[in-house]
């Protein structure tokens, strides 16, 4: 590799935002804010606007600092497109007698939804040709593809804004006619019933974007004309509505952070009325598997970690549910795939992921097992109920994403597909470990990372370190192809596994959210010293990256320990909680308290407030920063990173770059095709090799 000089453009203006104080008080305490009225492009008010000018204003000081890595970033785009097997097809699904999967061909952004009747060997069906449905349009997203019962009929969901809203449209399969039946608004999730002309569907609040309502739709009617037939009144629920695996029923899950509730009818019945499973109970979370005979409940009654239940198809209160598998203080039970004879549990224990094989009728079970000492398995997509095989992926740190068929009686499994990566790769030139650091409070975290085969543990070598640490999701050890940027040019990557995650059991997540929530900012603080000590990099190498709620952690640990990263990237960040948490017309907010608090209450206010990114800007000296964000994100809206933007320009003390694009046509998901994603990696990585100095 060559060395850059790192030096960026001299006397360059940075933007200066308008400062247009608005006072917030609550319980007792006022806070200035001078950046509010950056809130004003979606309630088009008079500052409308004055935000998109300067969103664009920022993004043309991005692209001016940046100047000298334009040949760098295509370059980089280039190289980790070419990797990318242009014509591909996915391992085919088998479902009510069809082989479904998706094909991409070569140069196209997008793919074509296909399948075949009854053998591979049938003529090909293209259902939606999804590269022609895209033309012309800057965003496409499609999701919910639902074929109906008779096989006649497909429904979709499709968005063009990258706001998550999806109108549902349907297609007639026989003769390629979609139909005049227009559903916007939605979560993008049809459901059928079995007489092939009533679809159940989430409808969304037009304001908060929340899901609301479960609607009825029948075929070759108006939109104004659906049934509601179900209506969430809770704010913090989000409801969907989906069929059973073995096809008997439709059910309606209402889920918020601690409790749930479900709805159900029989397929067969789409004009019965729903009856509740079990009603809602608060810290009661439970999940419903129909079976031929009978319940099984995924819960948390009495149960941490959750336990599996069972209960009569009739009688479906808390009161008939019997155990079928405990709970277990060192295993978290996260799910359960059923088939007619058998059940796949995905089991979560040391932080890693293994699958559990019960036989129904025999009521043995054996596991499924993983050498590598750190890994991502998982439970593909397994739609037929009568089928013995079960399909599941795997990968590693320097595994290709693969697909496997598991014989469940046999124990004979298959490899169907490795991902392949073109131009060659050989997984025996890297290295992945798993460390552990130790907390604050002496906790455990793990990490886990890879770097290339040649890698010296002497404190030289860049380092990124990457965590979310929220919602209890686990982020674990999968391979992606893009890395190889990084790594072959001499960088190592490395995941903090730490506290609002679920890596390590539910009381990981627990010990990492609402008022315990800065174990999370003290924990990837404390995985960076230990990288330090390790002697993996040094301060004046070690890179932190997070993205969402893991912007929200990027924003907290520049403001606690500033000196540790020569370079932050925080993309798409929620920074500004408490005046989120306060906005209840914002989407995700109500949704939300149980994650964050509801600043309503006096001490959740407080506690947020003392580590809110936004809140808590000084006047000292801050990293060099790159914060991305997408004008139509309706997960964290673009005025949060552009207003902590213009606090931490108005009040930082070095000299240190700080830049923020906005993509000014995408949402919280960045680009929608194949490849437009990559210019956005590729910004991020020449913002990293422009601080190491790495010229190409």
């Amino acid at each position: 590799m060559q060395k850059d000089n790192n030096q960026w453009p001299k006397d360059i203006m940075a933007p200066v935002a308008a400062i247009h104080p608005v006072n917030r008080t609550l319980h007792g305490d006022t806070v200035t804010d001078n950046y509010y009225w950056m809130i004003d492009y979606f309630k088009k008010g008079k500052d409308s606007n004055n935000v998109v000018d300067y969103l664009h204003a920022e993004n043309t000081y991005l692209d001016t600092m940046m100047s000298s890595t334009k040949k760098i970033q295509q370059d980089l785009f280039e190289e980790m497109k070419d990797r990318i097997k242009e014509k591909d097809e996915s391992v085919p699904v088998f479902k009510n007698g069809y082989y479904y999967y998706t094909r991409s061909d070569e140069g196209k952004q997008y793919f074509k939804y296909c399948r075949k009747k009854g053998s591979l060997d049938a003529v090909e069906e293209i259902l939606l040709d999804v590269d022609k449905m895209a033309e012309g349009k800057s965003y496409f997203a499609i999701t919910g593809f639902e074929v109906s019962t008779n096989n006649k009929l497909i429904a979709f969901g499709v968005d063009e804004v990258a706001r998550r809203q999806y109108t549902i449209y349907i297609k007639n399969l026989e003769t390629g006619e979609t139909y005049a039946d227009e559903i916007k608004a939605t979560g993008g999730d049809p459901v059928w019933a079995n007489d092939n002309k009533t679809i159940f569907y989430t409808a969304n609040h037009p304001e908060t974007l929340l899901s609301e309502k479960i609607k009825r739709h029948i075929l070759d009617t108006v939109e104004s004309e659906d049934v509601v037939v179900y209506i969430e009144k809770d704010k913090s629920n989000y409801i969907d509505v989906y069929k059973s695996k073995n096809g008997k029923f439709i059910l309606i899950r209402s889920n918020a952070t601690l409790t749930s509730e479900i709805r159900f009818i029989e397929t067969n019945q789409p004009d019965s009325p729903f009856k509740i499973f079990q009603p809602r109970n608060k810290d009661l979370r439970y999940s419903v598997i129909p079976l031929a005979d009978k319940f099984l409940i995924h819960t948390n009654l009495d149960a941490k970690n959750f336990r599996l239940m069972e209960c009569p198809l009739t009688l479906t209160e808390i009161k008939y549910w019997k155990e079928v598998i405990p709970h277990r203080t060192d295993l978290l039970l996260q799910g359960v795939e059923e088939f007619e004879n058998f059940i796949a549990i995905e089991e979560r224990k040391n932080g890693l992921v293994q699958i559990c094989i019960r036989n129904l009728k025999a009521g043995n079970e054996h596991h499924i097992h993983f050498d590598e000492q750190a890994y991502s398995a998982y439970i593909g997509n397994n739609p037929e109920y009568k089928s013995e095989t079960l399909r599941y992926g795997y990968s590693s740190m320097t595994t290709p994403s693969s697909v496997y068929d598991y014989q469940m009686s046999t124990k004979v499994q298959k490899l169907m597909k490795q991902t392949e990566v073109i131009g060659g790769y050989n997984n025996n030139d890297y290295v992945t470990e798993r460390l552990y650091a130790k907390s604050e409070d002496g906790i455990s975290i793990p990490i886990s990372l890879v770097y290339k085969k040649g890698f010296q543990k002497n404190g030289n070598a860049p380092l990124l370190l990457y965590a979310y640490g929220a919602y209890g999701a686990s982020m674990d050890a999968s391979f992606n192809s893009n890395r190889l940027t990084l790594l072959n040019r001499g960088f190592v990557y490395a995941i903090a596994h730490i506290r609002g995650g679920q890596e390590m059991g539910r009381q990981w997540y627990d010990d990492g959210k609402m008022m315990k929530k800065k174990n999370t900012f003290t924990d990837f603080i404390n995985c960076g010293e230990f990288l330090i000590k390790e002697k993996y990099t040094s301060k004046g190498h070690l890179y932190a990256m997070g993205g969402s709620a893991g912007g929200l952690l990027m924003g907290a640990v520049i403001n606690m320990a500033p000196g540790f990263w020569n370079g932050v990237i925080a993309q798409v960040p929620f920074v500004d909680v408490v005046n989120t948490m306060l906005d209840e017309s914002i989407p995700l907010t109500t949704n939300e308290f149980d994650e964050w608090g509801n600043p309503k209450n006096k001490e959740a206010y407080q506690y947020m407030k003392s580590y809110s990114p936004y809140e808590n800007v000084e006047k000292k000296n801050y990293p060099h920063l790159l914060v991305t964000t997408g004008l139509h994100d309706s997960q964290v809206q673009y005025f949060e990173p552009a207003k902590w933007v213009a606090k931490l320009r108005a009040n930082k003390t070095d000299k240190n770059v700080l830049l923020l694009h906005t993509n000014m046509e995408f949402g919280h998901g960045g680009a929608s095709g194949r490849f437009d994603y990559l210019k956005d990696v590729a910004l991020n990585y020449a913002f990293l090799f422009k601080l190491e100095g790495i010229k190409k």
